[in-house]
């Protein structure tokens, strides 16, 4: 894969091995460890933007989403993830539209377990059948017999996790699920539903300023179980211009995101970071990020200040 240059920046290379650049999803998918968040690939907010978005209805403009997904794969970003509530499940099907039949290596990540009564609602729902049902409707959305990872969008504390995830591990003996993942979860809840199938990976909120999840990394990691952070962007200040992630971004010539994007491949080998996007252009720059070489010192520099304190 070629490396995408910023403008006129070209990022510092990594001398990485296979196993910094790439994660073995579930034991039998290796993948490039960034991969794309299509959350964003959604209906804006009327102004141009996706801040603020419902995540209710399909794009409007939506040969530009199907550009961008297209464009994603044709970069080297293998992980594609989505969920059935995504615009009601409009999500998963611009995804098929855009990249049906997949190309060898691509990897569909999907999820259910969410109910949207509402553009501002997001409710769990851990029946059983439910969760069946709507795994049913994911195959025939993806156009796919099989689904690379199927993740629990959320636990439901109103059924035990062992009849959530067996519904599940039941579909993944059927063929219709190749790896479980979990999102939300603590150590002891992960470690739960192990003891009814086994878990791929874990899909957490994770990101610079928000830390709270570094137990269920290291546990993971320990696991060999893929963490794929959400809103792995979302770092708040990250661009003030006295802070520590622009401070070392100016050291190697990229962008602050992209810092904090390298920052969380160097916290773990089994962190799979999903940036979202609706633009080609920071499409590429999260690509190039994969190619991003911190020194220790950069990394714990930027761990102890949280990536906010003026350096």
């Amino acid at each position: 894969m070629s490396v995408p240059t910023l403008g006129n920046i070209t990022p510092t290379l990594a001398s990485t091995s296979v196993s910094d650049e790439s994660f073995l999803l579930g034991g039998d998918l290796l993948i490039r460890r960034i991969g794309l968040g299509t959350m964003r690939l959604t209906d804006a907010t009327g102004d141009g933007t996706h801040a603020g978005a419902r995540i209710w209805r399909a794009p409007d403009d939506r040969s530009a989403a199907v550009a961008l997904l297209r464009h994603a794969v044709d970069a080297g970003m293998q992980l594609i993830d989505t969920a059935d509530a995504y615009a009601l499940g409009q999500g998963e099907e611009l995804i098929a539209e855009a990249l049906h039949p997949y190309a060898d290596g691509v990897v569909i990540a999907t999820k259910v377990g969410n109910l949207r009564p509402s553009p501002t609602e997001w409710v769990p729902l851990g029946n059983p059948a439910y969760l069946k049902q709507q795994v049913e409707l994911s195959l025939r959305r993806l156009r796919v017999e099989t689904i690379d990872l199927l993740q629990l969008h959320r636990l439901d504390p109103a059924y035990p996790i062992a009849d959530q995830v067996g519904a599940l591990a039941e579909l993944r003996e059927q063929g219709k699920i190749r790896h479980i993942g979990l999102s939300e979860v603590t150590v002891a809840e992960l470690e739960e539903a192990r003891r009814v199938a086994p878990i791929a990976a874990v899909q957490n909120l994770y990101n610079l300023t928000v830390r709270d999840h570094d137990v269920v990394i290291d546990h993971t990691a320990a696991e060999g179980i893929a963490f794929i952070p959400f809103f792995p962007l979302a770092i708040g200040e990250h661009t003030r211009p006295s802070g520590v992630v622009q401070h070392v971004a100016d050291q190697l010539g990229v962008l602050p995101g992209q810092v904090a994007l390298a920052w969380l491949l160097y916290r773990a080998r089994n962190i799979l970071p999903i940036p979202g996007t609706a633009s080609t252009v920071h499409l590429d720059q999260n690509v190039a990020a994969g190619n991003l070489r911190l020194t220790a010192e950069q990394y714990e520099m930027i761990a102890s200040s949280s990536g906010l304190d003026a350096n």
